[in-house]
């Protein structure tokens, strides 16, 4: 089960800072979604992975899973869900004020500018 889940942490962390370095918004915007659902995933490993387990102690229940992760991992769900939205109408008012959708601010003039 351990394997099975730092497999997957590291699947989505490579995957999303292969996104991140693209140099168009949308998989920039991608990468960092998947960077935030491995880091919540680790978040919620870091509480032992018990199966079965109720998150809070009672009278019949021999062993408990820790709680505390498992809010960090909601509030940060919130947190992400919210920030993604705002970074997408930031980026959506760029492209719509620019009419190009690259991360790379160029100033350069183009080539066929400078030859007339």
């Amino acid at each position: 089960m351990e394997f099975l889940v730092a497999s997957a942490i590291g699947v989505l962390t490579a995957g999303g800072i292969y996104l991140v370095l693209r140099l168009r918004t949308f998989p920039v915007i991608m990468g960092v979604s998947l960077l935030t659902y491995a880091v919540n995933v680790f978040l919620f490993a870091s509480g032992r992975l018990t199966v079965g387990a109720p998150p809070i102690l009672s009278d019949g229940a021999v062993a408990y899973t820790d709680p505390l992760p498992q809010a960090l991992v909601l509030t940060a769900i919130v947190i992400s869900f919210g920030m993604t939205a705002v970074v997408v109408m930031i980026a959506l008012g760029a492209y719509l004020g620019g009419d190009d959708d690259h991360v790379d601010d160029d100033t350069k003039a183009p080539a066929a500018e400078d030859a007339s």
